[in-house]
C-alpha cells in the first residue's frame, strides 16, 4: 500500500460514492451513501447541500478506513457531481429554492431545499425565452439552451422567489460547491461554467463571462462585483484548488490537511477521463489492432440519463448537441455532448410499471438459488424465447414492438423538452414474455437515439469510429451488444466498472503533481478492457427499426399540429 493513491468522489443523482484508487487505476475500496431527493410538485426536484456534504464526509471517511491506505499515501482527491444548482447566502448557509406554498404543504425547511437538481424542469418558460433571443452564445449549445442548464433556473429564481434571490450570495454548480466546502476556495471549474453557464473560452486565449448574453436575458445583476456570486476565478479540471483540504474537513475525512484537491468536473465528463484512455487487450498485443485517435472515440456514460461525449481538435457545431466547449475536459481539445434525459431511469420505469414485474422479480430472486438482477433475468428470458420462436437473433423478438424513448423530453439532437414517449405494438398480453419484449424494445430505442445523435455529429464533421461505455448500464450485456449492432462500430468495455470514480480520482492525481499533465494521469490510470464487435448480419433489421424510430418522432409532431389546428 506504500504507493501513491487518490480519492475519487462522485455525487450522483441519488447517492454519493467514494473510492480509493491506486496510481495504476485499480480501485482498492469504495463506499456509498444515499442522499435525499424531494419532489414537491411535478417537474420540481430538490436536494439539500447539507445532506449531500454530510454524505460526502461519511463516504470518504468510510472508504479511507476500509482501504487500509495510510493518509500519508493519499496524494490527492477529486470531486465530480451532477450539474445541479446550489444556492447559499453570505454566510454560506442554505437558501430555499422551493416556493413557500410547497414548503408549507410538505413541511419543508429552507435547509431542506437549497439545490435545484439537474433534472428539475420548472424553468421551461425561461428556457423558451432565452432561446427566443437567438443570442450568439446559443451557438455553442446546438442552438438551444436546455432547461437543465443554469441560466434558465437562475432566471426562474429571480422571477419567482425574489426573497431567495436577494439573500443569495453564492450560486454554485454542485461540483464547485464540493471543492468550496473541501478547501474554502470559491474557484470555479471551467468544465462546469462553459458547459452549463454559457461561460466563454476558446483556443484564441479569450475567456470570461459573456456579459452581453447575461444582460440580454435579464441576469445582468450577476455580473456585479466581478461576477463574485457566480465565479471570479476559473480553473481547468484537475488544477490544484486552493491550498488543499482545510483542517476541519481533513480531520472529518481522516486525511492530511493540505491534501491536494483537483478542480472539479461534471459527472459525465469524469466518465470520459476515467474511460477514454483505456486500451483494449486486443489493441495491446504484440500485433495490435489499430485503435482510433482520442478524437474519434465517443464515450457513452449510461446511467439514470445518458451522455454522449466526444473530443475534437476543431470546433464542430451540431444542432441540438451541446458544445463545442474548449478545454472542458482536456486542455486544448474541444468537446461536444449529446444526451438522453432518461436512460436507465426509462428502462426501470417501463419494467417496474408492467403488470408482470412482481412475478419477474420473484422468479429472478429464486433463479439458480441465488438472486439475479432483473436485467440479467430478462436477458436470460429473451434467449429462451428466441429459441422457442426459432428466431435467428434475440433482437427479432421486438420486430413489431417499437418504443420512442423521450418520456422526459429530448435532449439531443432535437433539443425539445416537450416531446413524450411512445409505444407501438402493445397487445392484451400481460405475461413475463411481454415484459421482456417491452424491455428489449426500450433498450433498442435508446440505441437508436444514440445513432440519431451520432448521425448528426458526423454531418457536422465529427469522426466516431469506436464507442467506450461506462455507467451502470454498461454492466448490461444486452445494452452493450445492442449498441454495437445498431451503430455498426465496436464498443469498448473497460475492465474497471467504476469509471466515473476513476475519472474523479484522476483529478486528484493531476492536482498532486505526481504526473506531468492530466492527460498523463488519464493514460496511466484508465487500464485495459475488451471489445464487443457488431453483428453485420443484423444491420438490415436495425436499419428498418431505426426508420420506424425516426418516423415516430415525425408523427408526434404531426399529432401536435393536428391538436393545435
Amino acid at each position: 500500500m506504500n504507493v501513491p493513491h487518490y480519492i475519487g468522489v462522485d455525487v450522483g443523482t441519488s447517492s454519493v460514492r467514494a473510492a480509493v484508487v491506486k496510481q495504476n487505476g485499480k480501485i482498492v475500496a469504495k463506499s456509498t451513501e444515499k442522499i435525499k431527493i424531494w419532489e414537491p410538485a411535478a417537474n420540481f426536484y430538490l436536494q439539500s447541500s447539507e445532506n449531500i456534504w454530510r454524505a460526502v464526509i461519511q463516504a470518504v471517511r468510510t472508504v479511507v478506513d476500509q482501504s487500509g491506505v495510510s493518509k500519508n499515501f493519499i496524494h490527492g482527491i477529486g470531486f465530480d457531481a451532477t450539474c445541479s444548482l446550489v444556492v447559499l447566502d453570505k454566510e454560506g448557509e442554505p437558501v430555499s429554492v422551493c416556493p413557500k406554498d410547497l414548503e408549507k404543504i410538505h413541511s419543508y425547511s429552507g435547509k431542506d431545499c437549497d439545490i435545484i437538481m439537474w433534472m428539475d424542469h420548472r424553468a421551461e418558460d425561461e428556457a423558451k425565452f432565452i432561446n427566443s433571443t437567438k443570442h450568439e452564445a446559443l451557438k455553442c449549445l446546438g442552438g438551444h439552451m436546455s432547461l437543465e442548464m443554469q441560466p434558465p433556473k437562475l432566471l426562474w429564481l429571480k422571477k419567482n422567489l425574489p426573497d431567495s434571490w436577494k439573500k443569495a450570495h453564492h450560486f454554485f454548480d454542485l461540483p464547485d460547491f464540493l471543492t468550496w466546502k473541501a478547501t474554502e476556495s470559491s474557484t470555479r471549474s471551467l468544465c462546469s461554467l462553459v458547459c452549463k453557464w454559457s461561460y466563454h473560452a476558446d483556443n484564441k486565449g479569450i475567456q470570461g463571462w459573456n456579459q452581453d448574453f447575461y444582460r440580454t436575458i435579464g441576469l445582468e445583476d450577476l455580473l456585479q462585483d466581478d461576477a463574485k456570486k457566480i465565479g471570479t476565478k476559473v480553473q481547468s479540471p484537475g488544477t490544484p484548488c486552493g491550498s488543499g483540504l482545510c483542517d476541519s474537513v481533513a480531520i472529518a475525512m481522516g486525511l492530511k490537511a493540505g491534501t491536494p484537491v483537483g478542480t472539479s468536473i461534471v459527472d459525465a465528463h469524469a466518465g470520459v477521463l476515467g474511460c477514454v484512455g483505456c486500451i483494449p487487450k486486443e489493441c495491446a498485443n504484440p500485433d495490435p489492432l489499430p485503435l482510433p485517435d482520442l478524437t474519434s472515440r465517443m464515450v457513452v456514460i449510461s446511467g439514470t440519463s445518458v451522455c454522449h461525449m466526444i473530443m475534437s481538435q476543431n470546433p464542430y457545431f451540431v444542432p441540438g448537441v451541446w458544445g463545442p466547449y474548449y478545454s472542458a475536459i482536456l486542455p486544448g481539445l474541444y468537446n461536444a455532448e449529446g444526451g438522453q434525459s432518461a436512460g436507465g431511469q426509462l428502462i426501470d420505469k417501463l419494467i417496474e410499471s408492467h403488470p408482470a414485474y412482481t412475478q419477474a422479480v420473484r422468479e429472478a430472486e429464486t433463479l439458480k438459488n441465488k438472486p439475479v438482477h432483473i436485467h440479467d433475468y430478462l436477458n436470460n428470458c429473451l434467449n429462451t424465447y428466441m429459441q422457442q420462436d426459432e428466431l435467428p437473433f434475440v433482437s427479432h423478438l421486438a420486430r413489431d414492438y417499437h418504443v420512442y424513448p423521450d418520456f422526459h423530453g429530448n435532449r439531443s439532437p432535437l433539443a425539445d423538452p416537450t416531446l413524450k414517449g411512445m409505444i407501438c405494438g402493445m397487445s392484451l398480453s400481460m405475461n413475463v414474455k411481454d415484459l421482456a419484449i417491452q424491455y428489449l424494445a426500450t433498450v433498442q430505442a435508446l440505441a437508436y437515439g444514440t445513432r440519431h445523435i451520432i448521425d448528426e455529429m458526423k454531418k457536422a464533421g465529427h469522426s466516431v469510429d469506436i464507442i467506450y461505455m461506462c455507467g451502470g448500464l454498461s454492466k448490461n450485456r444486452l445494452y452493450m451488444e445492442t449498441h454495437a449492432d445498431v451503430l455498426g462500430i465496436p464498443v469498448v468495455l473497460p475492465d474497471e466498472e467504476e469509471l466515473v470514480l476513476v475519472g474523479s480520482a484522476i483529478l486528484g492525481a493531476s492536482a498532486s503533481k505526481d504526473f506531468g499533465t492530466i492527460q498523463d494521469a488519464m493514460l496511466t490510470m484508465c487500464g485495459e478492457g475488451k471489445i464487443i464487435r457488431p453483428s453485420e448480419s443484423q444491420t438490415g433489421f436495425h436499419d428498418k427499426k431505426y426508420k420506424v424510430f425516426r418516423k415516430m418522432a415525425e408523427d408526434q409532431y404531426k399529432y401536435k399540429s393536428i391538436m393545435e389546428s
